[in-house]
Formats: C-alpha cells, sequence, structure tokens
C-alpha cells in the first residue's frame, strides 16, 4: 500500500519586506496581486493533483484568510492553530503529530511562486521516492544570480555539504562562481516519523514541549501556555544542519519566495505588468501617476499609506516596518 501524502502549509510569516501592502491583518501570502488569485491558492493548487490530504499550520491571526481560500477551492483540510508563533521546527512538528507515522509530508511556506510545473512536479516525485528510504529531503534551486536575500545549501550530487546563512554579495558571487550550491527553498519532503525521531534526537525539549502542546488541542486549536514552553527554533537549526538523513533535491523550477519588491516587481514585469521608459513601476493603484527624473523606482500605494522606493534598496522595507512596530503604529495592522 503507498503512503499516504500530505501537503502541509505553512502559514506564519507576516511579509514585513511587502509593507505596506502586507499588514497584520493580510499578510502577503493572502493578497490577491496574480490575476485575481493569492499566493496561498496558488500554493494549495499546485499540490491538489501531488497529494490525498492538506494540512494547514497557521496562527489565530490568519486562520480565518487560510479557510476563505479553502472554502474558494473546496479543499478538505486538517486545520492547526498555534496559539503563538513558534519557529518552524514546533510548526512542523505539529504537522507530523497530526499524521499517520508513515505519512509522507510535502512541507512548503503559503507565500513562494513557482514555475515551469513540469520540472516541479519531477522534483516532488524524486523526493517522495527519497523520503519513501526514511531520508529528509530538502529542495535547492538552482540559481540564477548571486542573491543575498536567501540561505544557500553546499551539495554534491543529493548529499548536503553544507547549509549557509544569507550571505553578503561578495560570498553569493563567490557561491555562484563554484557552481556547487543552491538557494535553500524552505521546502521540505519526509516521513512524520522519521522528522519526529531526529527532532527527538536533536532538539528533546522542542520535541516534548510540542508534544504536549498538540496532545491537549482543541479540534486543531493550541494551548497558549502549552506553546509559549516550546523553544522557538528553526527546522533548519534544529534538524536540517544535523541530521545524517538529509538529502537535497537540485531543483530547475523558477522560484521566488517574493520576499521583496525587487522581486514583486521582477514578477509584474514578466507578467506584463506596465513600467515606463525608465524602469518605473506604479503598483496598487489606478489613479495616474507619473515620475520624472526617476529610474528603477517602485511607488506602492494604498488607503493608509504610499511608500516610494528605489528598486535596488527593497530589503530596506524591512527597517520601516521595525520603526513601525517601535511606534505601535495602526499601520501595521
Amino acid at each position: 500500500m503507498s503512503s499516504s501524502i500530505v501537503h502541509v502549509i505553512l502559514t506564519g510569516g507576516v511579509g514585513s519586506r511587502l509593507w505596506p501592502l502586507s499588514r497584520k491583518s493580510q499578510p502577503k501570502q493572502y493578497l490577491e496581486l496574480f490575476e485575481g488569485k493569492s499566493l496561498f491558492e496558488m500554493t494549495v493548487e499546485r499540490n491538489s493533483h501531488l497529494v490525498n490530504q492538506v494540512m494547514v499550520v497557521g496562527n489565530v491571526d490568519n486562520c480565518h484568510l487560510s479557510k476563505k481560500v479553502l472554502e474558494k477551492t473546496q479543499t478538505t483540510y486538517i486545520n492547526i492553530v498555534e496559539a503563538t508563533p513558534r519557529n518552524t521546527a514546533a510548526a512542523i512538528a505539529f504537522a507530523a503529530f497530526a499524521a499517520a507515522p508513515d505519512a509522507i509530508l510535502i512541507v512548503t511556506p503559503s507565500d513562494h511562486i513557482i514555475d515551469e510545473m513540469d520540472a516541479y512536479n519531477s522534483a516532488i516525485t524524486e523526493a517522495i521516492a527519497k523520503a519513501q528510504k526514511d531520508y529528509i529531503v530538502t529542495f535547492g534551486i538552482v540559481p540564477t544570480k548571486p542573491e543575498t536575500g536567501f540561505g544557500y545549501i553546499e551539495y554534491q550530487d543529493d548529499a548536503v555539504l553544507s547549509f549557509r546563512e544569507k550571505p553578503n554579495k561578495a560570498t553569493a558571487v563567490d557561491f555562484i562562481s563554484r557552481g556547487n550550491f543552491l538557494w535553500n527553498s524552505g521546502m521540505f519532503c519526509f516521513k512524520a516519523k522519521v522528522l519526529l525521531e531526529e527532532l527527538h534526537q536533536f532538539e528533546p525539549t522542542v520535541f516534548e514541549k510540542a508534544q504536549a502542546a498538540w496532545k491537549a488541542n482543541q479540534e486543531g486549536q493550541l494551548n497558549l501556555d502549552l506553546s509559549m514552553a516550546i523553544p522557538s527554533i528553526s527546522i533548519d537549526y534544529a534538524v536540517m544542519e544535523r541530521s545524517k538523513k538529509i538529502k537535497v533535491v537540485a531543483s530547475a523550477f523558477n522560484w521566488s519566495d517574493l520576499g521583496s519588491f525587487e522581486s514583486v516587481y521582477d514578477y509584474l514585469l514578466n507578467q506584463g505588468h506596465p513600467v515606463d521608459d525608465q524602469g518605473n513601476m506604479v503598483i496598487g493603484t489606478d489613479v495616474f501617476s507619473t515620475f520624472i527624473g526617476l529610474k528603477n523606482t517602485i511607488f506602492v500605494s494604498t488607503p493608509d499609506a504610499n511608500l516610494i522606493l528605489q528598486k535596488e534598496q527593497s530589503q530596506d522595507v524591512k527597517y520601516i516596518y521595525n520603526q513601525l512596530e517601535k511606534e505601535n503604529s495602526q499601520l501595521l495592522l
């Protein structure tokens, strides 16, 4: 009997680098920017033909947004609602506890954009085959440029030699020139029990506290006090960087985490979104807007806030977000 295949969608991020489009009440994965669809909806659709079951790990602030999309797409799903964010090790552990031990989980963020479905499907098929042999599989993306906004995986064949943090420009250029580095996509595939065994070995406290919180769940809703006791650790640090069972699938599909306005700009440009002769783009309004003496500028308009930025400075939007957070600003809600 073939294992059940479960698509686990992680929906926790706030998308601070896409403020003012992305807000706490409407994070980037729910913005219907893509021909009337959101990234979350596209994530659900992309995997629907590959899996038997869908699980959504969300939080109290966004689970109603997920519900709306899943009802729209008529997707039945298992709902796991975190009381408080405890990072990806806990989020993935909850999904593994909720699944049958032999079920194969395909874990994906909800806010990435992927094209070239043939390459994607073959990467997933390859990962499932490795997961059936009790490996924990991570997906590395063949890089197209020396990107500083992503972590990297150094690899040989399907073996992971090392995980690297987001590099500076010179290091990223070096990685690309060496030819055996992949972007770390944050997507994984494994049997539920294998992941839990490894988590138990390397981070027993995360395992035990997450298990206690899961056992006390009420229809998928987790208890706040039990959740607060779980150490906040990423799955990369907890398991991926330490386990001997890791394999990587080098994947050639088009992938972006749309983590900045620069990547949104590149995507929209590819889709035929208008720019002027100097590469300036307007997002979010049909009001006539024009640029004089500016190049590669993005104007982002929302009813209560506008952002004007140089495309190349896109990573700095998070500083505005952090400043507004310090001021407890209504503009983040």
